[in-house]
């Protein structure tokens, strides 16, 4: 306990040392951090306001959007603010809040990932009772559910993890994750290791099977439809749907289910780029931007802006 109480900050040293580098990458995080936000931003907006838009499938959406703005929130301004200030330290209570939140928004995400197979599902299978199935109530119910769960899963082993005794303020991440940070105990830790492994099989793999379940259903129903326009509309509403999900489960189940000796932290440091940074940003376009119900909205929008403007330009010049 001594040595706990030695360990003040953290330093993380997922980063290179190149100020140059630093630099550049910093620029990089910033553009790509706000290109995620403003995306985010505009689909959860429209997806509210939009009446036309007030369906399972879009609501969502926009919960789904939340979740992005809140997983990459609650890695990236912490990173963007240690390389343009060359530090990198973080607070103790700093790096378990961030690894908290980071999970909680990351297994809810997971959670609403299969929440929305089983809208698929019921829309393609079920098409005639997909509005009595799907309620409000089912919706609310489903999105609550999993942020309950993950809360429920994930307060006790981070309360665990953050009484444990740290010999090394060493994080070799550029951000706190859970793996490098129990590393750092001064104790072994097989319970928590079990326990943190079950729970990324349960929200990871458990997840992946509803979805790959309902996905067995929903191209079994499509391959009996006879039309090939009816096959081609219904593959084109899951599409999206379907490469969101490979992106987002490939690169979390490589970080916290792959064997120990497979790889190391260098390699999961990378692929945690891909999944806290790239596969957000894919997720905006192919998940969301490239949907042609909200790029409809948007462009209606858009155009009452500027008829909006032309009035006001119009009353101005009369003046």
């Amino acid at each position: 306990m001594e040595n706990r109480t030695m360990v003040k900050n953290f330093i993380l040293v997922g980063f290179t040392a190149d100020r140059k580098l630093q630099i550049f990458m910093f620029v990089v995080l910033l553009v790509i951090y706000i290109s995620i936000i403003i995306g985010n931003v505009v689909i959860v907006t429209i997806s509210i306001v939009d009446r036309g838009l007030h369906v399972p499938m879009y609501y969502f959406i926009w919960n789904f959007s939340l979740l992005e703005i809140g997983f990459t929130t609650s890695v990236i301004p912490k990173v963007l603010f240690n390389l343009a200030s060359g530090e990198n330290t973080i607070s103790v209570i700093g790096c378990f809040v961030q690894s908290f939140l980071y999970f909680i928004f990351g297994m809810t995400e997971f959670l609403l990932l299969a929440a929305m197979s089983f809208d698929r599902y019921v829309a393609i299978c079920y098409p005639l009772s997909y509005s009595t199935i799907m309620s409000n109530g089912l919706c609310s119910l489903l999105v609550l559910g999993s942020w309950g769960l993950s809360f429920a899963l994930l307060t006790g082993p981070s309360i665990v993890v953050f009484q444990l005794p740290f010999c090394n303020q060493n994080v070799n991440h550029f951000f706190c994750d859970s793996t490098p940070l129990i590393k750092l105990s001064c104790t072994e830790t097989p319970v928590l290791d079990l326990v943190n492994f079950s729970i990324a099989v349960f929200s990871l793999l458990g997840t992946l099977i509803i979805t790959v379940l309902s996905y067995a259903n929903i191209i079994s129903t499509i391959l009996n439809i006879s039309s090939a326009s009816g096959k081609q509309k219904a593959f084109s509403t899951c599409a999206s749907h379907l490469i969101v999900v490979f992106i987002s489960y490939g690169s979390c189940i490589f970080m916290y289910i792959k064997p120990t000796h497979v790889g190391g932290l260098d390699i999961s440091k990378g692929v945690a780029i891909l999944n806290t940074v790239v596969s957000p940003l894919l997720n905006l376009f192919i998940f969301s931007l490239r949907n042609r119900q909200i790029q409809e909205a948007l462009q209606k929008y858009f155009s009452m802006c500027n008829s909006y403007r032309t009035i006001l330009r119009l009353m101005r010049s009369e003046k």
